[in-house]
């Protein structure tokens, strides 16, 4: 699976409180807009990683996407 990110995307994912924040920018959202549209049509447990290391923003928690 082709994950395509737009050009200038900014996103970050953090743990805070027992609760889950991702903020993005709109080139953020519709990377990963994209990304969860390719994810839909894979086979049940394919999933995508996210981390400061792939994308995100540095300090960024992991963040996974699984297909059920």
């Amino acid at each position: 699976m082709e994950l395509i990110w737009e050009n200038n995307h900014e996103i970050r994912f953090h743990i805070e409180d027992g609760q889950a924040i991702l903020s993005a920018n709109a080139d953020g959202l519709l990377s990963l807009a994209a990304h969860f549209s390719a994810l839909a049509v894979e086979s049940p447990g394919r999933h995508i990683h996210y981390d400061e290391y792939n994308a995100f923003e540095e300090g960024s928690d992991e963040f996974i996407v699984e297909l059920i």
